[in-house]
């Protein structure tokens, strides 16, 4: 694969998350993940975090009956987006991002 199709890739990886959420890294890994170790890399990263992501949006959603949810919710959307930006900022310069917070359960 090119660098040039690799950025490519590995930017809808981390971008896409924001429309899309856990679909966009997931497809990116399954589609294009055996083709490049940059782009698997950077997949799985971004999956992991949306796992992670996902993990919060539920607690925050079962924490709104003690209204903590209403604080926690926004907080964790803004964080996920911000993050996301700042891998796909990563990911155009050709570096590797590791997300701060993440469960590791994609390998």
């Amino acid at each position: 694969m090119r660098p040039d199709e690799e950025r490519t890739w590995s930017l809808v990886a981390h971008v896409g998350t924001i429309i899309f959420g856990f679909l966009a890294p997931l497809i990116v890994l399954l589609v294009k993940g055996n083709d490049s170790p940059t782009v698997r890399a950077h997949a799985v990263e971004s999956l992991n975090f949306q796992i992670t992501a996902t993990i919060g949006y539920v607690a925050s959603y079962i924490l709104m009956f003690l209204l903590i949810g209403f604080i926690t919710l926004p907080a964790i959307w803004i964080l996920a987006v911000v993050f996301a930006i700042m891998a796909t900022m990563a990911a155009s310069n050709g570096k590797p991002y590791r997300y701060p917070f993440a469960l590791r359960l994609v390998k």
